[in-house]
């Protein structure tokens, strides 16, 4: 029994000996690397190719970087027309009137990402056939750009419903443009009075005085029947350019600020510049309460404070002899400032568009005006 026992005991041990040297054996094997060569990842790509699949490369995805243009950080103004062709610097919004919101440009290949195309009324052909033919991004406003008043406007059928923002010297505008008083920042500061050479002075063209039927033609030649007027022909070389236009106005005691057409709102830079140089403006154009909207009711005098050009030019005498009475008309300058508008030729829309450039650069607001004539109207 002994002998059997041992015979077993020597067969199980060899058994266990050998079924771990195999075990230990296929563990060798498989820890050698494969001597099956894959493809490249160039071959891989081909393949794939070949067999119509996407190969999606196993690296990490790299944020990809916007192309670079230029003022990404503004939205861009396209200027669709240059009104009556007046070019000015388009740096003039920066320098003149620190407005610096906006990327605005001339260059119609920026269309499909301007966020305004500003569109001058008086250059739009009646067929529309100088306007933009391509289609309108969703972020993209039109301003309809007009300084004139509903009389001076012409008519055009097929821009009703076209444009989402007006310019316009109207006050209930979406971008109004207006020469605004300011506050004074120092009101113990003296008003010093120009020296005044003459009475009562007019910048007209010389040649529509005595052509031109339109009121403020009418009653200027009315008043100079009983007050003398000095008139300077606008059409000269020295106030087409602005030159000496301030100080021609500084050097008058009463300046006709006469608006060629009456309507609400439409009071231009005719009664800027005196308030600007000086002078007490004498005014004809929408009634005295329009003009209160935008300047104290004793800095300026308006004809309808009289009952004929007479009457009026009476008063006017009267005041020159009265000098308390006339520095009366300054009182405001204690609290307010004017500031000049340009006078410049090229630059007589400059205000209007770097003003259009602000209202981008700072509002995404946009409103249709299904007839832009019936409000000009009103």
């Amino acid at each position: 029994m002994t002998s059997i026992f041992c015979v077993l005991r020597a067969t199980v041990t060899a058994f266990v000996v050998l079924a771990g040297i195999i075990v230990l054996f296929l563990m060798y094997h498989k820890s050698f690397p494969s001597l099956k060569c894959h493809p490249s990842p160039a071959h891989l790509r081909r393949l794939a190719k070949q067999a119509n699949l996407r190969i999606t490369p196993l690296v990490t995805k790299q944020p990809s970087r916007p192309a670079v243009t230029h003022h990404t950080d503004k939205p861009v103004v396209l200027l669709w027309f240059w009104p009556e062709d007046k070019k000015f610097d388009l740096q003039d919004c920066k320098t003149l009137f620190k407005i610096d919101s906006c990327h605005l440009t001339d260059d119609r290949s920026f269309y499909s990402r301007a966020h305004g195309v500003l569109v001058f009324h008086r250059a739009i052909r009646d067929d529309l056939s100088n306007l933009p033919t391509s289609p309108r991004a969703r972020f993209q406003r039109w301003i309809w750009f007009n300084m004139d008043s509903p009389t001076n406007t012409r008519r055009i059928s097929g821009i009703k419903g076209l444009f989402n923002l007006t310019l316009s010297y109207r006050k209930d505008a979406d971008i109004h443009v207006r020469w605004r008083l300011a506050l004074k920042k120092n009101t113990d500061e003296d008003f010093v009075l120009p020296r005044k050479e003459r009475l009562l002075c007019w910048i007209v063209d010389s040649a529509d005085l005595d052509t031109k039927s339109t009121e403020r033609f009418s009653y200027y030649r009315e008043l100079v029947k009983h007050i003398e007027v000095d008139v300077f022909n606008s059409s000269s070389v020295e106030f087409s350019q602005g030159v000496n236009y301030f100080l021609t106005i500084s050097s008058c005691k009463f300046y006709l600020s006469f608006e060629d057409s009456l309507h609400r709102d439409y009071i231009t830079e005719t009664f800027n510049g005196p308030l600007v140089a000086g002078t007490v403006p004498i005014v004809l154009g929408p009634p005295r309460r329009n003009y209160e909207d935008f300047a104290p009711g004793a800095s300026f005098i308006h004809v309808n404070d009289f009952p004929d050009a007479a009457t009026l030019a009476e008063f006017l005498l009267t005041l020159d002899k009265d000098n308390r009475a006339y520095m009366r008309y300054f009182n405001w300058r204690r609290f307010f400032t004017a500031r000049r508008h340009l006078t410049e030729e090229n630059r007589e829309f400059a205000h209007a568009i770097c003003q259009a450039c602000h209202h981008i650069g700072t509002s995404k607001a946009y409103r249709v005006v299904p007839d832009l004539y019936k409000w000009l109207l009103q």
